[in-house]
Formats: C-alpha cells, structure tokens, sequence
C-alpha cells in the first residue's frame, strides 16, 4: 500500500499497524496492484477500467462509511437506557424522546433525537467476543475460532477484492484509523486476498517497508514529484513482481496517484466552513487514555468528502469508549465528554448524507467490540459485557426510523430479535450489490470461504 506521512502518534512515537510486510513481499500502492486472481467473480482495478473503456460508461457506486467505537461502548447508557431498572443498573442519564414515535434514546444525545427517522438502532448485536479485538468489528468473525489460510479479510479488503476500484482517480478502500499503541485496536488487516487490497492510510504512520519516502501530506499535491517517485520506485522493484508487463490499463490505474481528486477529498479547507463548524473539530494526537483512538469529529466529514471522491469503504476509529471506572475517570464523567462532541458529529454525518443526496449510496454503520455490564461498579464503571452488544445503521437506502431487538430489564441478555455481526455484514454486502449467499473468496489453500460469518443473513427489516 501507499503510505502518506501523517502526523505523529502521542509523544512522538513511530506507531505501526500489525498488518506489515517486506518491501520485496509486495508492491503496495492502495490497492492498485493488477491482481484479480483468487475471487469468485472478483474484479481488478485495470479489468474494471477496461470494461469501463469498452462500455463507455462510469458507475456511480453504492459505499460504507464504518465507525468503530474503540473499547466498546456502553449500549445501556447511549441507545438502549434502562431507567426502571435499580439505580446500579441504570445510571444517573435519562431517556429523551426522539421524532419517532415510541423510540428514545440517551438525553446527551439532542441532535440525534431529531433525525431518528433517518437511522436504525440494533438493540441485539449477539455473538460478541469477550477481549479487546477491533478484528470482529472490521471482518465480524470470532476470532476465538478456526481462521483460514492467511487470515480472514476486513470488510474493506473484501470489498477491494471483489469490486476493485470504482474510479481511476480513488482507491477503493481508505482507512482513517489511527494507529493505537494498543495492539487489539487496529484493524486486522487484509488477510488472505493479500496485501494488494490493504488500505490506503493517508492518516498512517511512516513504515519501514515500502513507502513513497519523502512524500507528507502537504506535499500530495506536488503530482510531479509524487509521479516521479512511484518511477523510481519501480525500478528499484524486484523484476519478479507484478510491475513486469504491465498494460496501459494498469499504468492508468497508477495515475490516480498523481490525481488531485484523493488530496482534495481529504483537504477540509476545501470544505463550506459551516459544514465544518457542524461536525466539530478534534486535536488528532491527543490519544484517549494514551492508547485509545483521539477524539477527531472531522474525520466523520473527510469520511463523507472520500465517499463523494469515489471510495466505495471507508473506515474510522473514534476515541476510546473501555470506561472501567477509577479515581477521576468514572464512566459517567467521560460520558459527558464524549457523548455530546458524538452526538454532533455523527448526527452532521447523517444530515450530511441526505442533505448532498447521498443516504441511499451510502450506507453508515456505527459499532463496537462488545457491550457493558449492566452493574456499575463499585469504582463507577461499567466492564466487558459479550452477551449483548448494540449497532446504529444509517443511509443505505434502508428502512430506518425503527429499533430492532431488545434486552431484558437491565440490558444483559437479548429477549428479541437476535442479530449477529454477520447479519449486518450481510446487509451491507447486499447495499453494495454482493449477494453473500453466492459469493465466495479463495483462501491461501484454494479453499472457497463465504463473506459473512454464522450464515449471517440480510436483515429483513431494512430492506
């Protein structure tokens, strides 16, 4: 992949995602490398452009904006209150109304309450790994089981793998993660369908293997000199890899590199100054706890600017929700930190996307690794609660303003409508016209694997 200077993690230090290979492993420029070997029905980026110049025509694809809550969310304090339960279960916050009639979600949350009609919340989310582990979150399998030859993919990845770019001038999966020193909070990576179809990491740190050395984000626009070293790297590449006989459609899609399409997508300046005032702003290296994900609302706005730039998947990490409790760090007054900058950016987000007429392309799924316990603790947190978890799905041309599911009295079992994180992976495979039924990716083992987990099905009430 193609790695941008980005700023630093806190303190300086060199961060890496754990998903790194040897320069001579392979050539990695954001998912461009001409590989389309080992998909059922799998699309490489110069086959798409190809078909495109035979056809005559451009697509207008559907895409995925993911959001992981690092640390896991409390559901019972943000989505699904309990405020009959004992006052050890429910917490000092109350419920408010929302424009739907019969839905109500957390008083922190105003913004939010006003557009209810425009998102669904899954009360149910089942199936829930027990540790820290970003890895559900990004592919929605256990990792507690068996994995395949090379690891499983990130939704991304699949996507990438599958469906390849949508425009030459963007590549199919950007990640806007930042790195955490907390190894389980990174995404996993891009597994069996190879490297090639990793990320582009504008926001990443610098890696030792193979990166476009000297080139920072300020300098992105600088094409010539950005073209030039994608040249000289080249040639220093070895001549066994998939640079050798390239065809010019290959060589085209090497030129989204020297496109000012990505660098203006992710330049907010560019950006209505309002728009950027509604989604609110955060200090990108002040890390939450020192490991979490920092507090960045902006990230939700380049997330819509990449998504308009022609991404089809988009992920994000948003400062750290693991609120055990503590001498000056109860749960309750992080909550009220975090919770109203949330309700900000995230309702910005979903306004944004109807606003530009994009809420039927783009589809927005919000989530964690796990819920909270129901008990408070005796040092005012709330600690890893597996049983049940909680999903907030917006845009995707979907049937909101509904909740699905629910939890018992204190929010500690689901009671109805049980969800899995395959259901949801499935439902957003569908939005981006994957039929996850039919469809399967080869493993390192030439072993076909199907995309969701669990037999994960749509969920019919969305669509």
């Amino acid at each position: 992949m193609l790695d941008i200077y980005g700023p630093p993690a806190a303190g300086g230090r060199a961060e890496r995602f754990c998903d790194g290979l040897s320069r001579r492993s392979l050539l990695r420029i954001g998912s461009l490398a001409a590989l389309g070997g080992g998909v059922t029905g799998g699309w490489s980026l110069p086959s798409i452009l190809a078909a495109d110049a035979v056809a005559g025509r451009r697509s207008s694809p559907k895409s995925v904006i993911m959001i992981y809550l690092v640390g896991g969310p409390p559901h019972q304090d943000m989505f699904d209150l309990k405020p009959q339960a004992p006052a050890e279960f429910a917490g000092p916050w109350r419920p408010v109304a929302t424009n739907v009639p019969g839905i109500e979600i957390c008083e922190a949350f105003p913004n939010l309450a006003k557009i209810a009609d425009k998102y669904t919340l899954i009360r149910s989310l089942v199936g829930n790994q027990a540790d820290h582990d970003a890895a559900q979150v990004f592919h929605g399998r256990d990792t507690r089981k068996a994995k395949p030859a090379g690891g499983w993919p990130q939704f991304g990845s699949m996507v990438s793998s599958l469906l390849g770019a949508a425009t030459p001038t963007a590549p199919p999966f950007v990640s806007l993660c930042y790195p955490c020193t907390h190894g389980p909070y990174n995404e996993p990576g891009a597994g069996f369908v190879g490297a090639a179809h990793s990320p582009f990491r504008p926001l990443g740190p610098a890696r030792d293997e193979l990166v476009l050395k000297g080139i920072s984000l300020d300098r992105l626009h600088d094409r010539r000199g950005l073209l030039e070293s994608v040249d000289r790297l080249r040639r220093d590449v070895d001549v066994t890899t998939n640079m050798r006989g390239m065809d010019a459609f290959t060589e085209r899609a090497l030129g989204l590199l020297t496109s000012s399409a990505l660098a203006d997508a992710l330049d907010l300046s560019r950006e209505d100054p309002r728009v950027v005032e509604r989604y609110g702003t955060g200090d990108p290296t002040v890390f939450m706890d020192e490991n979490g994900a920092p507090r960045v609302p902006q990230s939700m706005l380049a997330a819509r600017r990449l998504i308009e730039a022609g991404v089809r998947v988009v992920t994000l990490n948003y400062s750290k929700w693991d609120w055990h409790g503590g001498p000056g760090n109860s749960i309750f007054k992080r909550e009220a930190e975090d919770f109203p900058v949330f309700d900000q950016a995230l309702s910005a987000l979903v306004e944004d996307l109807h606003a530009r007429g994009l809420s039927d392309d783009c589809a927005v799924v919000v989530w964690g690794e796990f819920g909270r316990t129901p008990k408070i603790s005796n040092i005012v947190g709330r600690d890893h609660w597996p049983q049940v978890n909680g999903a907030f799905l917006a845009g995707g041309g979907m049937r909101h303003g509904q909740v699905i599911g629910a939890t018992d009295r204190i929010g500690a079992e689901a009671i109805a409508r049980p969800v899995t994180f395959g259901d949801v992976y499935a439902t957003l495979f569908q939005h981006l016209g994957i039929d996850v039924q039919s469809t399967t990716l080869t493993d390192n083992q030439g072993r076909p694997q199907y995309l969701a987990d669990d037999g994960g099905t749509v969920i019919r009430e969305l669509v």
